[in-house]
């Protein structure tokens, strides 16, 4: 044990622990899109440059790794919110961070079926998943009303179900389902360019 004169080195930080989990969540997310709940885990860590061993280190279910897959989508949502506030005039940040959610929508509908497959279903999954989302949506609106670039009678929870309802009105549908939605929603045409202005109708120019 340390003495009292001794000091406790601080724990340095995995890198590379982080660096083998990036890929291992990025290989996952495509073969679950492709392949269902069902995926082989041992393909996904081939793919991911490690071994199988160091996948189940970081998952040790499959469970683990599909939840894992979910939560990391949300949370690039909840970075990109605080990247955008602090780099992009109000309204643009909200229009930046709209086009990823379009792109999170697309993710979550794909690998819906391996969602439900978690034990005990998703529902605290999206519980918390859609509180994180909430917070992000509200800070940008509030944002853009406080720079008069919205009404102030836009409520938040309109732009994060429009996804919802452009997909249930069947615009937008199968593998170009988040290039569909954005030009529902955007009118961004198919090569991405986000240079077009949005034109939903809540947005208004700035007085």
């Amino acid at each position: 044990m340390p003495t009292k004169n001794q000091k406790i080195a601080p724990r340095k930080p995995r890198t590379d622990a982080q660096r083998n989990r990036e890929p291992i969540l990025e290989v996952a997310k495509e073969a679950f899109t492709r392949s269902g709940a069902n995926a082989s885990l041992d393909d996904i860590a081939k793919e991911a440059g490690v071994g199988a061993g160091t996948l189940y280190r970081h998952f040790p279910t499959r469970d683990a790794l599909i939840e894992a897959v979910y939560r990391t989508e949300v949370e690039k949502l909840a970075a990109a919110e605080k990247s955008f506030s602090e780099s992009l005039p109000p309204i643009e940040a909200l229009r930046a961070w709209m086009l990823l959610f379009v792109d999170y929508i697309a993710t979550k509908q794909i690998i819906g079926p391996a969602l439900n497959s978690l034990v005990g279903g998703p529902s605290k999954l999206y519980e918390v998943s859609r509180a994180q989302i909430q917070g992000a949506i509200d800070s940008l609106v509030r944002r853009a009303i406080k720079n008069r670039d919205m009404r102030r009678d836009v409520e938040p929870s309109q732009l994060v179900d429009m996804p919802t309802v452009v997909l249930r009105s069947g615009l937008a549908r199968g593998g170009r389902f988040a290039m569909s939605l954005r030009h529902q929603l955007f009118q961004i045409p198919p090569s991405g360019d986000t240079s077009t202005r949005s034109n939903l109708p809540i947005y208004s120019p700035s007085h």
